[in-house]
């Protein structure tokens, strides 16, 4: 390959923290790293958040290509990339460009801020190496703004990890057939297994819809709605649930209100099923279906020891400062939702506050901070997941992998009300795991279609 058609890749710090291992996504390709960039990596190592490790992690993979025996002259031509398992076509170089050596001309920026800098390394390079292609790479939009107001011809964010471009393409993991869904289907052949009766429908009659495991599937003018246990070339099997069974489910004396939260509540009680993520509009009762299902299988059903409540913690307005207390007194305040959801299960009870100490302590309901969940090996429980929109798919896999034998996450959010400043609908971590785990056979994932709070909120949902 001439080395014109080698791009030359020049990244932001927000790329490295949002991806630590950044510099072998880009092929053939070189990469750049602006010293600057070095300095906020180094000022943010020690800060006492998540996000300091993964600028540590970003640190030391520098560090194994760029130490040892290489000379100072070598780091700034470029040193190749080694190889590293899955980054097999990782084979461009990588460097470190003494941006405080630049000299600041007409057309460049101020120098007074980090983003100025990193933008006036990219303008420098594109001046340089023309007429080869020169890509400023950041995750925040108003840098990227302004690089191309400054001149800078390429400028991109990174999407390396985004599975999908457009929202609008996520899964809701349930297909609605026009009509009636048994209409023209000639070749079924159906089979009771134990109590549950199974479907083996011709896929080719059932459509060009690429179906998956444990997709629901409904119509608009019968009671069918089934989902689908195996999908291969020729057949699809289908569990039939019924429409009416489904909104006839009961769980800690709360039904469903549609048929989405039917199928979502079928997910939340079938034991066989480890993994629920629950999607939708503020609401469409996404948690209050996952704490009565909580509750009804740890109480109830015995199915489970306890039920373990965590979220991150944004700030969504400014700081309320240090809050007081143990451990789940601090996490109260963000877990508001899951003490307001108790309330209303409870609200008719003679004694609602009696009743929720009682249910708090008979179901071992725990408020856990997920900053304390790494290294923990979590075993016959229910764990809910809350705003998961917020996480990052590193997050969420730290989070699912330390569920144990027995366990069942519910992962819970609304990708409208994104908190983050490096996150948007499509990089958000409950993006990630939508698409990641819809053809494994232990997860569902349903999207809560309309808002039962109230007309107030389903008016706002609509018009705001």
């Amino acid at each position: 390959m001439e080395q014109d058609d080698k791009k030359l890749f020049v990244l932001d710090t927000n790329v490295l923290l949002h991806e630590p291992l950044a510099i072998y996504s880009f092929k053939e390709h070189d990469v750049v790293v602006p010293m600057t960039v070095l300095e906020e990596l180094d000022q943010i190592k020690d800060r006492k958040r998540d996000i300091s490790r993964d600028a540590r992690v970003a640190i030391r993979a520098l560090e194994d290509i760029l130490g040892g025996q290489t000379t100072p002259e070598e780091i700034v031509s470029g040193v190749p990339l080694p190889k590293r398992e899955g980054h097999g076509d990782a084979v461009g170089s990588l460097s470190i460009f003494p941006d405080h050596q630049l000299e600041f001309t007409q057309a460049s920026l101020p120098g007074d801020n980090n983003d100025n800098r990193i933008i006036n390394t990219a303008l420098h390079l594109q001046k340089q190496f023309a007429p080869r292609h020169v890509v400023l790479v950041t995750k925040d939009i108003n840098m990227r703004l302004k690089a191309k107001g400054a001149g800078i011809n390429l400028v991109e964010d990174y999407r390396t990890d985004q599975l999908i471009d457009d929202i609008r393409f996520l899964t809701k993991g349930f297909h609605q057939f026009e009509g009636d869904f048994w209409a023209r289907k000639e070749h079924v052949n159906t089979e009771t297994q134990g109590r549950h009766t199974v479907h083996r429908v011709p896929v080719r009659e059932v459509g060009e819809e690429n179906f998956y495991t444990n997709q629901y599937l409904i119509d608009e003018d019968s009671n069918f709605c089934g989902r689908v246990l195996s999908n291969n070339d020729e057949d699809l099997e289908i569990l039939d649930l019924g429409r009416d069974r489904l909104l006839n489910l009961d769980a800690w004396g709360i039904k469903p209100k549609n048929i989405y939260q039917g199928m979502a509540m079928q997910a939340l009680l079938d034991p066989d099923i480890d993994l629920v993520i629950l999607t939708g509009p503020a609401g469409c009762g996404k948690t209050l279906l996952a704490m009565a299902a909580a509750l009804e299988m740890v109480v109830e059903r015995g199915l489970y020891d306890k039920v373990i409540v965590t979220r991150n913690t944004p700030e969504i307005a400014e700081s309320i400062g240090f809050l007081p207390g143990t451990e789940e007194e601090k996490m109260a305040p963000w877990l508001a939702a899951i003490t307001d959801t108790l309330e209303v299960l409870h609200k008719h009870d003679v004694n609602p506050s009696g009743s929720m100490n009682y249910i708090m302590d008979k179901a071992n309901i725990q408020f856990k901070s997920i900053n304390f969940m790494r290294g923990r090996s979590i075993q016959n429980s229910v764990v809910l997941l809350d705003e998961c929109q917020n996480l990052t798919a590193s997050q969420i896999k730290t989070m699912i992998t330390r569920m144990g034998e027995g366990t069942k996450l519910i992962c819970s959010g609304n990708l409208a009300q994104i908190d983050s400043n490096y996150l948007t609908a499509v990089t958000s971590g409950l993006t990630y795991i939508v698409e990641r785990f819809k053809n494994f056979d232990g997860s569902a994932n349903v999207y809560l279609n309309g808002v039962v709070r109230s007309r107030l909120a389903e008016f706002a949902e609509e018009n705001l």
